[in-house]
């Protein structure tokens, strides 16, 4: 009996040994050549959609101007946002109808700067998203944060949600993308290196980041304590009883 009990104990080291995570499966910028290899993309500036709001600044000696765009006033008054309709286009003080989705930040402000100087000579126009944010869901976090500067990364976006537990598909993080084409759903591996280099690399406004959770994850959760917990207990009582009798 106790050549079962001690075949049972072997079992569970080894079971344990080959059921815990090694530093490969979770350690990041890995060079591995078995990693997924990413081809360097040049990064893509957001493109600006239906229902994203706008803040625009308007730089300039017009008194008129200044009063209708109250961000370049010294008035204290609120910033005013704009909102790109459903057909692509946006309203704004003097101009109508500006055809802005599907360009980016410096192509609308071009395009606001040249439509502004029919008023006045001397026009600077900067433009922002207001309450730019990205989400994230799954083995990473859950909820809502914002995009505190122009480049986000992947790992400053996971390290704001939390960071990636131990029991997080390393090889599977999704991110959720809406493009002028439609929604995209992208899959990489965020062990290998040559994330820096990819499309992956930078969030953008309205990114969604679902990290799924690992076929193992049972194995490296309190679940595993509680099944270790459970089979010592059953040894100990069987050990008890071979004793008593």
């Amino acid at each position: 009996m106790m050549k079962i009990i001690n075949s049972i104990v072997l079992f569970l080291v080894v079971f344990l040994l080959f059921s815990c995570y090694t530093r490969r499966s979770t350690n990041l910028l890995q060079e591995r050549k078995s990693l997924p290899q990413y081809s360097p993309t040049a990064v893509t500036d957001y493109v600006l959609q239906p229902n994203d709001e706008l803040v625009i600044r308007v730089i300039t000696n017009n008194a008129s101007l200044q009063y209708m765009f109250p961000f370049s006033s010294t008035s204290g008054r609120n910033i005013n946002s704009y909102r790109i309709f459903e057909d692509g286009t946006a309203d704004f003080p003097y101009i109508t109808r500006v055809p802005l989705a599907g360009k980016t930040i410096k192509e609308a402000e071009a395009i606001l700067r040249g439509r502004l100087k029919e008023f006045a000579d001397d026009v600077e126009v900067k433009l922002a998203l207001k309450n730019q944010t990205f989400c994230v869901i799954g083995e990473a976090g859950r909820g809502y944060f914002p995009i505190y500067k122009e480049r986000l990364n992947i790992f400053q976006a996971l390290a704001m949600a939390g960071g990636i537990g131990d029991g997080a598909a390393f090889g599977e993080v999704k991110i959720i993308r809406q493009t002028e084409k439609g929604t995209v759903v992208k899959t990489f591996d965020i062990r290998t290196k040559s994330i820096i280099d990819s499309e992956f690399y930078y969030i953008q406004p309205n990114d969604v980041i679902y990290v799924d959770v690992a076929k193992r994850k049972f194995w490296m959760s309190e679940n595993l304590m509680q099944f270790v917990g459970l089979i010592t207990s059953s040894i100990t009582l069987l050990v008890v009883l071979l004793t008593v009798k």
